[in-house]
């Protein structure tokens, strides 16, 4: 015999994931706002420039510029933003892996 489907459940673990992922999506994003140093500016200013990037986005040549140069913005830091291997950015005095301490 067929085991009866729990719709309630799946429709609430699947809701579950989705907060899941756009609590993740905004935690990037603030991410990315403090990673490209644009924290430093007003709120107003923020929504100033994605609402002109929005508008300017609609050329081809210019998101291709933008990606270009946001690729290599995250290639310098890293796939999501973690230090390269043998760097210590921590900042707190800590040795990395391997270094005798002093």
């Amino acid at each position: 015999m067929r085991r009866v489907r729990d719709y309630d459940a799946e429709l609430k673990a699947l809701a579950e994931k989705a907060r899941e992922l756009k609590a993740r999506k905004v935690e990037q994003l603030g991410a990315l706002v403090v990673a490209t140093g644009a924290d430093a500016l007003d709120l107003e200013v923020i929504a100033g420039m994605l609402r002109q990037g929005v508008m300017e986005a609609k050329q081809e040549s210019v998101k291709e510029s933008w990606r270009a140069d946001g690729a290599m913005f995250l290639g310098k830091r890293g796939r999501k933003g973690r230090p390269k291997a043998g760097s210590n950015q921590k900042g707190d005095g800590e040795k990395p892996r391997g270094e005798a301490a002093g």
